[in-house]
């Protein structure tokens, strides 16, 4: 009997694992994840989670987040590129320019940065944000 399986969809495809950056715990440099990255703790570097990412209330990121849908309750010291979409809770600052298709911010979120919206979004190549400014490869 095997302790570790590796789990799968209908489809067959493996499913993509949740990280947790747990409540006390600081992570410095760069992060990366095919499923869901939740930031409790601090990360300083930039987070890549093909899924989702979160930071819950009283988490910090210091550096920039690439993914597809963000979800923030506590701080951003850094961009926010979400290919789909990005929610700002109550709890949320941003300190940073946020580049998606949607938008969702709660009464009392905050954004102090430049906000780049609609579906053309997604088209966009992959590239990271540099300086409150989304660069492609080729920029570097």
């Amino acid at each position: 009997m095997a302790i570790f399986t590796e789990k799968s969809h209908a489809s067959g495809e493996p499913d993509a694992g949740l990280s947790i950056i747990g409540t006390g715990m600081r992570v410095e440099g760069d992060v990366s994840a095919d499923g869901v990255v939740k930031v409790e703790g601090s990360i300083v570097g930039t987070i890549r989670a093909a899924r989702q990412v979160l930071v819950a209330k009283g988490g910090l990121v210091e550096g920039d987040i690439l993914t597809r849908e963000a979800i923030v309750g506590g701080e951003v010291r850094g961009g926010i590129q979400a290919t789909e979409r990005v929610e700002l809770q109550a709890t949320s600052v941003v300190h940073g320019d946020i580049t998606t298709r949607r938008l969702f911010v709660q009464e009392g979120g905050e954004i102090n940065g430049i906000l780049h919206m609609g579906p053309d979004v997604a088209e966009q190549p992959e590239g990271r944000v540099v300086a409150g400014k989304f660069a492609t490869q080729a920029e570097h």
